[in-house]
């Protein structure tokens, strides 16, 4: 779909949508528009409950005489609450209702609001966001669905008096959702067309955009004593692989230390010889939506050029219940040096992110680590498909987390950590064991982890209820939500770039 920007003008052909505030307040355009169709927009709202509030919407067919074919209605609530979460959900509400009328071209008045605090630019690059981020589809392996069934609309324009101010806004917007695409992209792929040397691939196509990446083998990792990663995949055909992704961009100075996100890429995940249960094994496609995020996540840093040097580590696996497979009962050697008892061949991304974080803080020493992980299903039982789970070591870390958050509706809720939990890990016959019973899941799989950052700050994410969506949302539809990506941007944004 192709956004444009151009002044503000009353539509007079196709389809269009206006705001309404709450109270049924019409805005500007939406008066001039109601004039022009002769009250038709005023006699939709009184037979009807819309009254412009927050959310709703009205569609509305043109009069006889009018070369507009229909209008939407979409409320705002209060001036003063808009804000850019009510014009990027508003964005996609538009894109989502006109999508498949069978017009191929939609025009969206925005104006200025008395009593608001945004300007006109603002809302109306964030409305093309949203538009943008709700217009996604993967369909890449749909070879019969009917013309018909398709989205018409190809043509998205929005006119207000601060184009300028909006093309300028949308660019850097723009980017962050090319970040997301792409992680949706990789978390929907099929996992016999998505693998950890594929996806290695995949990541490698960031190097147009400045990213220097770099892939390990296994016999690299072999060198480097990864073997709580490298056991994962020893069931698998498919060769493990650690992705290390660098995006330079602010000047360096002595002292400075680099941002550093880590993820799980488990590309399909049957739990190995502790085999999960046949049903629903098919989600397991997106068992690497971790690695998703901070792939996409570095393709949006250098799409609008961050100011701040960043590292992106994935670990690549593919967990199968091989004739090599690793067993229960196995102890491995992680990279740090620390043991590992297998207790259960199905908690595989602790092991996978021990060793690549462990990597992480030992060659690039980051102010941070923040890792992303569809870790365990206790935290979908915990906070459902609302939150994601998050786990931390440091207060500063996890309070601008939660702010980002909510900035962005990609909402994370602090979990506890401590050594009551930390000692069900402790195994008779190692330093650890992988997992630590049925009782506080999400939290002993955070502890574990945390054993291998030593004192660096650090965050765990635990996304597995966040990743996949069977719904639609005003800025996502339903499938692969490419949540963190939008959160770990705006976190870099508002407090770790330069100038």
């Amino acid at each position: 779909m192709r956004i444009t920007f151009a002044n503000l003008a009353l539509p007079t052909t196709g389809a269009c949508a206006v705001f309404v505030l709450d109270g049924s307040k019409l805005t500007a355009s939406a008066a001039a528009l109601d004039k022009a169709t002769r009250g038709a927009l005023k006699r939709a709202m009184g037979v009807s409950r819309f009254k412009g509030g927050k959310g709703q919407s009205l569609s509305v067919l043109a009069p006889a005489g009018s070369k507009l074919d229909r209008i939407l209605l979409v409320g705002l609530g209060k001036a003063k609450g808009v804000d850019e979460k009510i014009m990027q959900s508003a964005g996609g509400q538009i894109q989502a209702a006109l999508a498949n009328t069978g017009k191929s071209a939609a025009s969206v008045c925005v104006d200025v609001l008395d009593g608001g605090k945004m300007t006109v630019g603002d809302m109306a690059a964030n409305l093309a966001y949203g538009a943008r981020l709700r217009s996604y589809r993967f369909d890449k392996y749909r070879t019969t669905e009917k013309a018909d069934a398709k989205p018409s609309l190809k043509t998205f324009k929005v006119l207000s008096k601060g184009t300028a101010a909006a093309k300028r806004g949308f660019t850097a917007l723009n980017k962050i959702a090319d970040g997301v695409f792409m992680t949706r992209d990789l978390v929907s792929e099929p996992p016999n067309v998505l693998y950890p040397e594929s996806l290695a691939a995949e990541a490698k196509s960031l190097t147009k955009l400045g990213i220097k990446v770099t892939v390990l083998g296994e016999k690299q990792m072999q060198r480097l004593g990864m073997g709580a990663l490298l056991g994962v995949g020893q069931g698998s055909v498919r060769e493990s692989k650690l992705v290390v992704m660098e995006w330079n961009g602010a000047p360096k100075s002595k002292g400075d230390k680099p941002l550093a996100f880590v993820g799980k890429g488990v590309t399909f995940d049957t739990g190995g010889i502790s085999l999960k249960p046949g049903a629903g094994m098919e989600d397991m496609k997106w068992d690497m939506g971790g690695s998703g995020v901070v792939i996409g996540l570095m393709k949006a840093l250098a799409g609008r050029k961050a100011k701040a040097n960043v590292i992106g580590v994935v670990g690549l696996v593919e967990n199968m219940p091989g004739g090599n497979a690793q067993r229960p009962g196995d102890i491995v050697t992680s990279m740090s040096g620390q043991t590992i008892e297998i207790l259960n061949t199905d908690a595989e991304g602790r092991l996978v992110l021990a060793d690549a974080m462990h990597y992480t803080v030992d060659k690039y020493d980051p102010k941070f680590v923040i890792d992303l992980a569809t870790l365990t299903g206790a935290i979908i039982i915990s906070l459902g498909a609302e939150y994601a789970g998050m786990f931390s070591n440091s207060d500063q870390l996890s309070d601008r987390l939660s702010a980002a958050g909510e900035q962005v509706e990609e909402k994370v809720w602090r979990m506890p950590l401590g050594d009551v939990y930390d000692k069900m890990l402790e195994s008779q016959a190692a330093d650890m064991q992988n997992i630590g019973g049925r009782a506080g899941g999400s939290i002993t799989a955070a502890q574990f982890l945390q054993r291998f950052i030593g004192k660096t700050p650090w965050c765990h994410l635990d996304i597995a209820g966040v990743t996949w969506s069977k719904k639609d949302a005003p800025t996502v539809p339903r499938g692969g939500t490419a949540f963190g990506v939008r959160l770990l941007d705006r976190l870099v944004s508002n407090h770790y770039e330069k100038g």
